[in-house]
């Protein structure tokens, strides 16, 4: 009988082995095949890969079963042999390993640190169905690797803790400093981790041993369990038609004692790494002599973890106060103007210019509404700064840019000095005007939030650190127009969680719902302006109320509305509006006003009688929180 693998890793480091992936490639497998399909037809490589990395010193084997997850075979049309494709593994690389080495399933990231189509519960059930085939059939434990984000980990995580108690070690994928792709900085991670259940936390891929290295330094103080390593050798280069990686394995055996000296009782490599690498490394850590694992000090107080601090009276560009300040202290109107579809922006830079003159606090830009292409708000919203003085406020979409373009956005945004956005989903692109173009949703509005709060942290979307911070006040959509308001309650409460500094609606037109969700809402910290729009025709009431999702009007609107046109149907629009004002202002200090078809002077007129109004309310009838008392 083996030891407990536990009780070993407390006492001393043990080797894991390389990477498969890369050295089947080396070996002549093609990319773009699927490596754990060898495990059925070509199980012999399979094992020879085994062999060679256990003749190196590997104490710890991974199954060949990274990408066994029903999501990633069903690329290769191999969704059905999930369960078989796992056990062969297990199996391969028991026999390989014999009765003195240990079996870990090797189980990767499915969305790979970005956003896809795959939701929560299909995640759950993908991991479940891959974990307990690879218990089933016996390892020594479960290996979470190359884990991006704290929300894929721990479901990963709770899966396993649900069908056994076996060790699990847990790998993130980060890039020389200590911030996981949501936000979270390694100690909270590591923290998050360990409460789950995690018997080790460790490290794997995306970077080499001295990136690695500088996230294990960013795990201050005791964590308590063991960690793990498995850094690549050093950075790809593609060299006369190959990948080729640089790292020597003299290099990995000089880096595995300072692995071990952090703390690292687990070491091995990952992409790149060769039986040579981990050869290297068995050597330097033969005669090593591992110090006891410190336990963390339970009488300290358990640190609080926040993602991000929202605005608390930050001036903005320039010293201006932001819309949260002066939304603490009076009524505050903001106005939507879109982009126009064409290159002639006149009748949008005069739009701007009379809300400016109706006293508009903020124009709000959408980032191409409804999936239509509209131009660019990052240029629209630079040039009414420069050209009024009015305050921009962008709108950005998480359907048109990847993680890359959405933070180059957010960079180019804080050079124009535009600090206000509004992070939405955005419509999906085959509703628009360009149905072929694709949807890219690498973030969920949800995920967009922290991250362009970590830029306000000095922190890139890869974890490195900036040379100086954003300034932005972020906020975030909420649509009331729902059955059931204390479930669309609780999402908004996420979205705050998640960093948002105030809330704007979707357009209301139902008096008593904003009376509801003032009632609902009043517990909330953070702002709310109030969406009105104001209605341009009978045919605008009825497309809104029926064809565009999260707006409904109530019967009594249709009905005033219906068979108006023109100038009629616009007047009529502006009156239900300013009836929905009177009641809004009453409750809420936020307004959001949208412009309907470049009617702007519908909106200015709106704006002008927001102001009407609050001359006639008691400036000390306010609490912190923008409701009325």
């Amino acid at each position: 009988m083996k030891a407990d693998l536990r009780s070993v890793m407390q006492e001393r480091v043990l080797v894991g082995d390389g990477a498969m992936g890369t050295f089947l490639y080396q070996m002549g497998f093609p990319v773009g095949i699927s490596y754990e399909e060898l495990n059925l037809i070509s199980p012999e490589v399979v094992a020879d890969v085994h062999r060679r990395y256990r003749d190196a010193g590997t104490e710890i084997f991974e199954t060949n079963t990274y990408s066994a997850n029903y999501d990633k075979l069903s690329k290769f049309g191999l969704e059905s042999k999930v369960e078989n494709v796992n056990r062969a593994g297990v199996r391969i690389a028991k026999e390989v390993a014999g009765s003195q080495g240990y079996v870990l399933g090797a189980v990767g990231s499915i969305r790979g640190g970005k956003r896809t189509n795959v939701s929560t519960s299909e995640l759950k059930r993908f991991y479940e169905q891959q974990i307990f085939a690879l218990l089933d059939e016996g390892v020594d434990g479960i290996l979470l690797e190359t884990f991006y984000d704290i929300e894929e980990m721990d479901i990963a995580l709770l899966q396993t803790r649900k069908l056994s108690d076996l060790p699990v070690i847990g790998q993130f994928a980060v890039e020389h400093v200590g911030h996981t792709l949501d936000g979270y900085t390694m100690p909270e991670a590591f923290r998050i981790m360990r409460e789950q259940g995690a018997d080790v936390i460790g490290f794997n891929c995306r970077t080499g041993p001295n990136g690695i290295m500088r996230a294990m330094e960013t795990v201050s103080g005791r964590i308590g369990i063991p960690m793990s390593v498995y850094p690549n050798a050093g950075a790809a280069d593609y060299v006369d038609g190959e990948f080729r990686y640089g790292a020597t394995p003299e290099y990995f055996g000089q880096t595995a004692v300072q692995f071990a000296d952090l703390g690292a009782r687990i070491i091995g490599g990952c992409c790149g790494t060769t039986p040579d690498h981990i050869a290297a490394m068995a050597g330097a850590l033969a005669d090593y002599q591992a110090a006891p694992i410190v336990q963390p000090d339970l009488t300290d107080p358990k640190p609080r973890i926040v993602l991000h601090e929202h605005v608390d009276e930050r001036a903005g560009r320039g010293g201006q106060p932001t819309i949260v300040d002066l939304v603490k202290e009076r009524h505050t109107v903001i106005v939507e103007l879109d982009p126009p579809r064409d290159l002639d922006i006149a009748k949008f830079m005069k739009g701007a210019e009379v809300l400016k003159a109706a006293g508009a606090d903020a124009l709000t830009l959408a980032d191409n509404s409804l999936a239509v292409t509209r131009m660019s708000n990052m240029a629209l919203g630079h040039l009414v700064q420069d050209r009024t003085g009015l305050r921009p406020l962008v709108h950005i979409a998480c359907r048109d840019r990847n993680l890359i373009g959405t933070q180059s956005h957010m960079m180019g945004f804080d050079a124009l000095g535009i600090n206000h956005v509004l992070a939405v989903t955005g419509d999906p692109a085959r509703f628009g005007d360009l149905p072929g173009s694709s949807s890219v949703y690498d973030l969920t509005s949800f995920e967009i939030i922290r991250m362009i709060k970590q830029l306000n942290d000095g922190v890139a979307f890869s974890g490195k650190p900036l040379k100086q911070k954003a300034g932005f006040v972020i906020g975030a959509a909420f649509n009331p127009n729902v059955k059931h308001l204390d479930k669309a309650v609780q999402r908004l409460e996420k979205k705050i969680a998640s960093g948002a500094d105030y809330i704007m609606t979707q357009p209301i037109y139902d008096p008593q719902l904003i009376a509801a969700m003032h009632e609902a809402t009043k517990h909330l910290e953070i702002p709310i302006f109030v969406g009105v729009m104001p209605l341009a025709s009978g045919r605008n009431a009825e497309y809104l109320h029926n064809e565009v999702p999260g707006i409904q009007l109530s019967d009594e609107v249709r009905s005033r509305m219906a068979g108006l046109e023109g100038e009629e149907g616009r007047a009529m629009g502006v009156k239900i509006a300013k009836e929905l004002l009177d009641v809004a202002t009453t409750y809420f200090k936020g307004i959001y006003l949208m412009t309907p078809f470049m009617f702007y002077n519908m909106t200015a007129e709106l704006t002008q009688y927001v102001w009407e109004k609050s001359e006639h309310q008691c400036p000390t009838c306010f609490n912190p929180n923008n409701q009325l008392q």
